[in-house]
């Protein structure tokens, strides 16, 4: 698993945008990016630059996914029938870590990668710790019995700044069910998310 070991509001500073729609986010106080070259005037970006300052807002949304990890998943989605960039958006919304981010089961996608990877989440009542395992639907993603009274899972659960989405079909507190991969209209995302110049970055 790869751990992020920086300040995951970084990401929100360096990109300029509240991409989880967070209250803490630091963007809300200092719109600038973050170090001693943040507030310096930014000059028009290129074509490359539009395309790979997307395909950084997409990564970063994601928990921050190693390149390695989200070209391979762009490859995958490529070779899929249909258009790609629906197809990479379908793909990233099937990882274990975001269904259960989605499910409410964790406040940030980073908890809930954590929350998998400690060995708290069962999928089809079996133990899962890997959390970009592909989920499909039908499976039913569940909390251990130790994670229903885990604080952090208690407060994620009460936050009122997001909704559990129709792909995601909750039953009680503990449980939800993945109904269908959705697509990009379907997602909930707080910020613009540009596909299409993920793809065409990868395509160059």
């Amino acid at each position: 698993m790869s751990k992020r070991k920086a300040s995951k509001y970084k990401i929100d500073r360096r990109l300029g945008e509240n991409i989880w729609g967070r209250p803490k986010s630091s963007v809300n106080r200092r719109s600038y990016g973050p170090g001693q070259h943040g507030q310096r005037r930014k000059g028009k970006l290129s074509d490359y630059g539009i395309q790979l300052r997307a395909k950084q807002k997409l990564k970063g949304y994601y928990g921050d996914v190693t390149e390695k990890q989200f070209k391979r998943t762009y490859q995958q989605a490529a070779s899929m029938k249909g258009d790609t960039g629906q197809n990479l958006i379908g793909l990233l919304e099937q990882r274990l870590d975001m269904v259960v981010y989605r499910a409410k089961f964790a406040p940030t996608i980073f908890s809930a990668r954590q929350i998998v990877s400690h060995g708290h989440i069962r999928v089809n009542g079996v133990k899962c710790n890997i959390a970009s395992r592909k989920i499909l639907p039908g499976d039913v993603v569940s909390l251990g019995d130790k994670a229903k009274d885990m604080a952090l899972i208690i407060e994620a659960q009460s936050l009122p700044e997001r909704d559990i989405p129709e792909y995601v079909a909750p039953d009680g507190n503990d449980k939800v069910t993945f109904v269908r991969v959705p697509s990009l209209d379907e997602v909930p995302y707080p910020v613009k998310m540009e596909p299409n110049l993920v793809v065409e970055f990868y395509s160059r």
